[in-house]
């Protein structure tokens, strides 16, 4: 991967925080975007510091001039893409009956339609490449997680979206790539959106018994080196995929009741 330019959104934290460095520790070229501008800046310049290179825009992913601006950026400073990583993402913790709708709406278009309007800006220079594009789901993407409605939703749709991608370009060289990482210590469920829309503020899981984000990176970095077609993570997330498939009925109520067990769970 040295000398790829590797395209990150939602760089400033968590999985895509970690895939930057981890693409730039072996010698790729990373564009990172993200909303928060200062994050961005400090994040670029520790990978400057530590040898890496790289290049940043300030954008909001349901926003399709900020992502042609993102794509834009990478062309502009390193004259092509390789690889397209959608990893900016926001979640949610409410049944449907409580939800607002705006939240539903909100994770649908920061969750799918940003990684189409990336992906529809990105394909040219890709598909010149032969490049890669990605999109970071969940193992809720596989599975139904009741009180996730728009994020399980968003995730299935994203799925929907790069099979067909791959699907329409098998005979172009463009490689897809779909990873759903279970459980992971990162700050998504600390900005989860509640029933109203507001930020839920911590999270109600055990965040120290989960997969860092950090190996979820290697594990996708790899991936991504290997042109995998997809890549499920943790075991929990393994054997939840496994069992679905031939218990599925069982596995709703398995899933019921984990989740709640969750403190505050508005499933009891």
């Amino acid at each position: 991967m040295k000398d790829k330019v590797v395209v990150i959104t939602g760089a400033t934290s968590g999985i895509g925080k970690a895939l930057a460095y981890e693409f730039a520790r072996h010698g790729s070229k990373v564009v990172i975007g993200a909303r928060r501008h200062e994050l961005l800046i400090e994040v670029a310049e520790d990978i400057k510091l530590k040898g890496g290179d790289v290049a940043f825009a300030k954008m909001d992913v349901s926003i399709e001039a900020d992502c042609k601006n993102l794509i834009f950026t990478a062309v502009e400073q390193f004259g092509k893409i390789d690889v397209l990583i959608n990893n900016a993402g926001i979640s949610m913790r409410a049944r449907f009956e409580d939800v607002d709708l705006k939240v539903i709406k909100k994770l649908m278009d920061v969750n799918f339609r940003g990684t189409v309007y990336c992906t529809k800006y990105a394909l040219p220079h890709l598909l010149k490449e032969k490049g890669s594009v990605v999109g970071i789901s969940s193992i809720a993407g596989l599975k139904g997680l009741p009180g996730r409605t728009g994020y399980s939703a968003s995730k299935f749709a994203m799925k929907g979206f790069m099979e067909c991608l791959r699907i329409e370009n098998l005979k172009k060289g463009l490689h897809v790539l779909m990873a759903y990482p279970g459980f992971t210590s990162s700050n998504i469920r600390n900005s989860s959106l509640t029933a109203d829309g507001s930020r839920q503020g911590e999270s109600p899981r055990d965040e120290q018994k989960m997969m860092s984000a950090e190996e979820v990176a290697t594990h996708i970095y790899r991936a991504v080196k290997r042109h995998r077609n997809s890549l499920v993570l943790t075991s929990q997330g393994k054997l939840t995929v496994f069992l679905n498939k031939f218990f599925p009925n069982w596995m709703d109520k398995m899933v019921y009741r984990e989740m709640a067990k969750e403190p505050d769970s508005p499933f009891k």
